[in-house]
């Protein structure tokens, strides 16, 4: 009788701007180890290991999201490519499975729901996730910001801000009202304890709100 061939954990390349956002993302796969394995994370660095999902996390760049998707989908080293997002408009949706993305995951689901996602992914098929009701991200998640009482919005708001944008520019990046952004920039202000733009800005530099630029290879027990 010869014996199973044992089934090897799925890798995956964990993609986003900030290094926070992605530990968290990490953290959340832990406890599933034998069954995915996160090979490197990438904050404004192309895919280096060949790996069998990239998940690109799309906190607080929708502006590149398009052209970033399009460039794992062009990576040979990524085999597919899944977006791991809160924003469910309907025009990122169509966008991201044009351009070819095999997944289109909610942070709304639990560790476990989202790595059985990802295996059906694996698996061969295209997944997407029903629109979710605004709610709390996943148990697990990171952002800048979260420490100091911001939600993953607000946080993305200020990130936003911090990049340089207009009020209309994040409405418009984050398929919110103009009076939305306006109530999320309020409550952000008041929470962080600044009256203006250009203390926004400061606080944000000084707490993280700016873009990494580097990998880290071989998370924990990574390949």
């Amino acid at each position: 009788m010869t014996s199973p061939v044992p089934i090897s954990p799925i890798t995956v390349a964990l993609v986003d701007d900030y290094e926070v956002v992605l530990i968290g993302v990490a953290h959340m796969f832990d406890r599933y180890r034998d069954r995915v394995v996160v090979a490197e994370i990438d904050t404004n660095e192309p895919v280096d290991d060949v790996v069998d999902i990239a998940l690109y996390d799309s906190f607080a760049q929708p502006e590149s999201d398009h052209d970033e998707i399009g460039v794992l989908i062009a990576n040979p080293r990524a085999r597919r490519v899944v977006v791991y997002t809160w924003n469910f408009h309907p025009d990122l949706i169509d966008s991201a499975r044009r351009q070819g993305a095999h997944g289109y995951l909610s942070k709304t689901l639990a560790a476990r729901d989202l790595v059985a996602a990802l295996e059906a992914v694996h698996a061969g098929e295209i997944v997407v996730s029903s629109p979710p009701r605004r709610a709390r991200s996943a148990i697990g998640l990171d952002w800048p910001g979260r420490g100091e009482g911001l939600t993953d919005r607000e946080s993305e708001i200020l990130a936003l801000i911090t990049q340089g944008k207009s009020n209309a520019e994040v409405a418009v990046l984050t398929f919110l009202s103009p009076n939305t952004v306006k109530s999320y920039i309020r409550t952000t202000y008041r929470k962080i304890g600044v009256n203006s733009r250009t203390q926004a800005v400061l606080w944000g530099v000084e707490h993280g709100f700016t873009p990494d630029h580097h990998r880290i290879e071989h998370w924990r027990n990574g390949p």
